[in-house]
């Protein structure tokens, strides 16, 4: 087990000849949350702490963090997610150093959501690994689908944007505020729309962008 990560959580009992829900969600298969009753147990347990953790303080950043380290599966020793916070499984979500998300921040982390160090993230925004077939008859009998989601290092996302499941966010980028991330954003890039497109990319010369104080 590499160091930081702890003993993934094991939700579904065996099956002879075949995948649980959870090895199946876990490999971008079709999957119904609801049939059986381990994963359904284990959201409420989650949702319920989740209630917890948002009656706590803003100010209680090291009780937040260490409470979160309970249920991610991985976390950096720096990691602040202002409340209110939601997330369906917490055991799929990991976070590098030096993490920040403001108010309104959810996952529906029904595939891992794997983020890298340095990254922060503006109100209001949503990573939705799982999403629901087109069909109507599966969507109606339960069945959803989820794939992961990646963020490199150093990545900033800005107010309301929506960051869908299957895209990896690379190094550098910034991920304009209402965008809808449907595809994978390139390092060192800006990216803006619905869905989110390459707008240019981010250089050196971008520093010099802003007034600074003399000598700064």
């Amino acid at each position: 087990m590499k160091p930081g990560f702890r003993k993934k959580t094991v939700l579904c009992r065996p099956v002879k000849g075949g995948m649980t829900e959870q090895e199946k969600a876990e490999a971008g298969l079709l999957y119904n949350p609801n049939r059986t009753d381990e994963m359904a147990k284990y959201r409420f347990v989650i949702q319920d702490a989740m209630c917890e953790y948002n009656r706590l303080k803003p100010s209680q950043v090291k009780k937040r963090r260490d409470f979160l380290a309970k249920i991610f599966g991985r976390i950096g020793r720096k990691c602040n997610i202002l409340p209110p916070f939601r997330c369906d499984y917490g055991f799929r979500i990991e976070v590098g150093e030096n993490f920040f998300a403001n108010y309104n921040f959810v996952v529906l982390d029904g595939n891992y959501v794997r983020i890298g160090d340095n990254v922060w993230i503006a109100p209001n925004v949503g990573i939705y690994a799982a999403g629901h077939p087109l069909d109507v008859k599966d969507r109606i009998d339960g069945w959803e689908y989820a794939y992961p989601v990646t963020i490199g290092d150093n990545v900033w996302i800005g107010g309301s944007a929506t960051i869908i499941g299957g895209v990896t966010i690379g190094d550098n980028s910034v991920v304009a505020a209402g965008s809808v991330v449907i595809r994978d954003v390139p390092a060192n890039t800006l990216v803006a729309g619905n869905p989110a497109r390459v707008i240019r990319r981010i250089t050196a010369a971008d520093r010099a962008k802003y007034k600074r104080e003399k000598g700064g």
